[in-house]
């Protein structure tokens, strides 16, 4: 931060932000200091500029915050796992296929999974579902009968009669056991609608996963069969004459897998047990590698829960060539490869972009410090050090100076517990506190070396940068599991940020903020953001918002949904883009509906109190009809606050 103006390069905003290595080559800083966006990964040359999206939504009247979804974003990284896979069975001289699902959890959203199942089509990439609603969508959308459908998650009747209902239409749904009672179930079902079911077995596997999903794997986890429950599903399917059913073996090791090792690791141990099984006459064809396909959320390719220490290339070659290797020392034959990537998919395709409406900052509030007669002496020492600066410019004694100020605060503050200390001198108090901390801060920037604890002055002083969203809506992982969203302002990039900030959202929640961000090392507190201008609209984007975070966003104050923008790039464009749908977020009414109220009800309610002010006189009528449609008006309007 101590970059003069002159010297401010986009390569310094970069080493701020670090959007290239969090952007998986679909984002970067444009010399003009605005957020490009590179929706295909096969055309380089082909950028949007953000700021540039941000100004035709607000010509056609679009509200903010809204989340923009960048639909060439999920078919390039559809199209990249799935030719990655081939390519790299292909080179391995691998002797079974690769057959991807999408697992509908992770962003169940019509238009995501309409756009999925289109690009995937060419690759027979299919769909996972987990409960009895994501099956009938699955049912409904994936059509290619020459993809998978995995269905996972606990099922009850009416669930295997569904997957039973795939099968009568020709679609390849694999049922997944996780509990032996299941497998029971489903054969009295199968044998009473006279249909063979094709089993997926889920083992538990004893490798434990790396990040905060590690626990999805071992003895304790929620999912799956010991190999135990196994060998007894085995025979159970012998008995009942339907073992050549059993064709898929499933396990599951954790989501956002942050180190490669424990993927090797899984791949070792799984690979023993299909081989096992296969020796054992179990005619098994396909090996599901579950989820956990990580996302570098943070740019620092490492094991920290919001990053990973690999990437694409290295996790296919490993599951390839793994199962290989451990295939042909078994003498046994090369499964189909299945695996569940969400994350991955979905991540980069969506992010949310609101404006700052307004600034929170310590030492914001001035108030007159002037002497008066027979004021405490803690206020007239207080004074004597914010004229002792000068001097302690001179010395190199802030350290000094931020003891003694420090100290004189605490004694304000008991003073004025013991009511010694008046509201006007506390008043003066605290504004010559946060005034001399503010000298203290702009002097130490121009010394080569900073006292240790000086350093924690800037923390002090960092404002919070009020932002139109909702927390809980948008980045509900940021507030839940302290998951690291990058957040990054789309434009003035060219220009050195001075402020360093948190965001607070607009719910009335304490923990309606983020205050983690990515840093130079390690976790930030705070960001660097340039200082807000008046009568000009100051952007920011919350980017990789794209799995989980737009379907896992709650009701918190009645917010509800954001306004939704679907971009498509189109090179022939002059701004090679163009927007191809608006979805509306939600309406006063539709959060207020969702909460068993009756918005009719409610306006009819506002108009009689309303027409009884008026037969009282209080209120006239010209004025009573347009409270009434300034009630009905808000009533339609958007949740979140206008600009």
């Amino acid at each position: 931060m101590k970059t003069s103006l002159t010297q401010w390069s986009i390569e310094d905003a970069e080493n701020i932000y670090q959007v290239k290595r969090w952007g998986n080559g679909y984002f970067d800083i444009g010399e003009n200091g605005d957020i490009h966006v590179i929706p295909r990964y096969d055309q380089p040359n082909l950028k949007i500029n953000l700021k540039e999206v941000v100004k035709e939504m607000q010509s056609e009247g679009i509200q903010f915050p809204a989340v923009i979804r960048f639909h060439d974003i999920l078919r390039s990284q559809v199209e990249l796992l799935n030719k990655t896979f081939r390519n790299t069975i292909e080179e391995a001289n691998y002797e079974g296929q690769y057959f991807g699902v999408f697992p509908v959890k992770v962003n169940q959203m019509r238009e995501v999974i309409e756009e999925i199942v289109e690009a995937g089509s060419r690759y027979n990439y299919g769909l996972e579902a987990g409960s009895k609603p994501e099956l009938i969508a699955a049912l409904a959308y994936n059509t290619n009968k020459n993809s998978l459908t995995i269905l996972n998650g606990y099922k009850d009747e009416e669930y295997l009669r569904l997957a039973l209902l795939g099968l009568k239409i020709d679609r390849n749904i694999i049922i997944v056991i996780e509990k032996f009672s299941e497998l029971i179930k489903l054969v009295e079902l199968a044998k009473t609608l006279d249909i063979k079911p094709i089993i997926g077995l889920r083992v538990k596997m004893m490798v434990k996963g790396r990040g905060k999903w590690e626990h999805s794997s071992g003895e304790r986890a929620k999912f799956g069969l010991s190999i135990a429950e196994i060998l007894n599903a085995v025979a159970y399917l012998e008995d009942a004459g339907l073992s050549d059913c059993v064709k898929l073996l499933h396990f599951h090791i954790g989501s956002q897998l942050t180190d490669i090792r424990a993927i090797k690791e899984a791949v070792q141990e799984a690979s023993l047990v299909y081989s096992k099984l296969i020796k054992l006459g179990v005619p098994l064809e396909y090996v599901d590698v579950g989820g956990g396909l990580a996302i570098d959320y943070d740019g620092s390719q490492s094991t920290n829960d919001s990053s990973c220490n690999y990437n694409l290339a290295e996790y296919v070659s490993d599951i390839v060539y793994g199962f290989k290797q451990n295939c042909d020392l078994e003498s046994v034959p090369h499964p189909h490869l299945v695996s569940e990537s969400g994350r991955a998919m979905t991540a980069h395709h969506s992010c949310v972009i609101t404006n700052i409406i307004g600034e929170i900052h310590p030492s914001g509030t001035q108030y007159s410090t002037g002497k008066a007669t027979g004021e405490h002496i803690i206020v007239t020492n207080i004074r004597d050090l914010e004229k002792g600066l000068i001097e302690a410019e001179k010395n190199n004694s802030h350290q000094e100076i931020y003891n003694d100020v420090t100290q004189l605060k605490s004694q304000a503050m008991q003073a004025f517990k013991l009511g010694i200390l008046s509201l006007d001198e506390l008043a003066k108090v605290e504004t010559l506190y946060w005034r001399i901390l503010n000298t203290i801060e702009q002097q130490m920037h121009l010394h080569e070396f900073i006292p240790e604890e000086l350093n924690d002055i800037s923390e002090m002083l960092s404002s919070q940068y009020l932002a139109n969203f909702s927390v809980f809506q948008s980045a509900a992982d940021s507030w839940a599991i302290d998951q690291i969203l990058p957040v990054v302002p789309i434009s003035r990039l060219n220009e050195k940020p001075t402020k360093l900030c948190s965001l607070v959202d607009i719910t009335c929640d304490s923990d309606g903020k983020i205050d983690k961000f990515i840093g130079q090392d390690s976790v930030a507190n705070n960001i660097p953001m340039h200082t807000l201008k008046e009568e000009e609209d100051y952007f920011i984007g919350i980017f990789l918002t794209g799995a989980y975070q737009d379907v896992m966003g709650d009701m918190h104050n009645l917010f509800g949904r954001l306004n939704e923008v679907h971009i498509v790039s189109y090179d022939d464009d002059p701004k090679d883009f163009y927007i191809e749908e608006v979805v509306n977020g939600s309406s006063v009414d539709n959060v207020l509906s969702t909460m068993q109220y009756t918005p009719a009800i409610m306006a009819q309610m506002i108009k009689k109190e309303i027409d009884a002010q008026i037969a009282r006189g209080k209120i006239k009528p010209r004025e009573g009809v347009n409270l009434i449609d300034f009630y009905e008006a808000c009533l339609n309007g958007y949740t979140y606050l206008k600009q």
